[in-house]
């Protein structure tokens, strides 16, 4: 069974592709094949992952514009079982050249349905926005993890993009449910990081991952690199919680699948 998760947040900055590109990269490393869908123009996943943009004769924006089987745009990464649809700045113009294609919000789900059953795992970077592009990822997948930093100005947004998940839910994407919500950029050397953390649990409960991102350099410095942070760091306390997300995610999968 190939699991597809998007983990949204319309706010920046709140280590949505450091999730994204880490998670694929524990679940790829015990053996899992793993695509990653950077669907964000700002293409940090592609950077993340030590692509050089200029180098890519096509991305996910051939796909979605100019209908281009999304086989032809899959990259390997160098790691094994671990691959990437990159993205390109030209993606930022889809939303205003797709205003009038029919069914515009299944752009994605479609192109998927062809690679679908290659992968185990297909994890999709939106943008940090509720615009069209971040409506196709949540079409296409079947669950959301909800990346949330440690910080009261990051709550704020959460109703808005909660309402949004409720609307592709109703509309485009029955099957939607919200997988967990992850706390990020915790530093537990704050009053205010235990604060916002009780305050998700109170609101969401055991949909809260009991797994926490710390506020950690190395995450942070990984990416100017090329690389994950089981490459760069392997040691560090981001490398620990992101092992431990991957369990957390794989098991509850397995709960939710029984």
């Amino acid at each position: 069974m190939t699991h597809t998760i998007v983990f949204a947040n319309q706010k920046g900055g709140v280590g949505k592709t450091t999730s994204v590109v880490n998670v694929g990269a524990a679940l790829a490393h015990r053996g899992a094949r793993v695509l990653l869908v950077d669907i964000d123009p700002q293409g940090n996943s592609t950077s993340h992952l030590g692509l050089e943009k200029a180098r890519l004769p096509a991305s996910l924006y051939d796909v979605l514009v100019h209908d281009l089987p999304i086989s032809e745009v899959v990259h390997p990464t160098g790691r094994p079982n671990l691959n990437i649809v990159p993205a390109l700045p030209a993606l930022a113009g889809a939303e205003v050249e797709l205003i009038n294609v029919i069914a515009r919000e299944t752009l994605l789900r479609r192109a998927l349905q062809s690679v679908h059953n290659q992968y185990d795992y297909i994890l999709i970077d939106p943008p940090p926005s509720l615009g069209l592009l971040t409506v196709n990822a949540l079409t296409a997948a079947r669950y959301v993890v909800v990346p949330v930093q440690a910080e009261y100005l990051a709550l704020e947004g959460l109703s808005q993009l909660l309402h949004t998940i409720s609307l592709v839910r109703d509309n485009l994407n029955p099957t939607l449910e919200i997988l967990g919500v992850l706390l990020t950029l915790f530093d537990a050397r704050t009053r205010l990081a235990s604060d916002v953390a009780q305050e998700l649990v109170e609101h969401f409960g055991r949909r809260v991952f009991r797994t926490i991102i710390p506020r950690n350099v190395r995450l942070g410095e990984a990416p100017s690199f090329g690389e994950t942070i089981f490459e760069y760091a392997p040691n560090s306390a981001g490398a620990r919680a992101y092992t431990a997300l991957a369990d957390e995610l794989e098991a509850r999968l397995q709960t939710t699948r029984a």
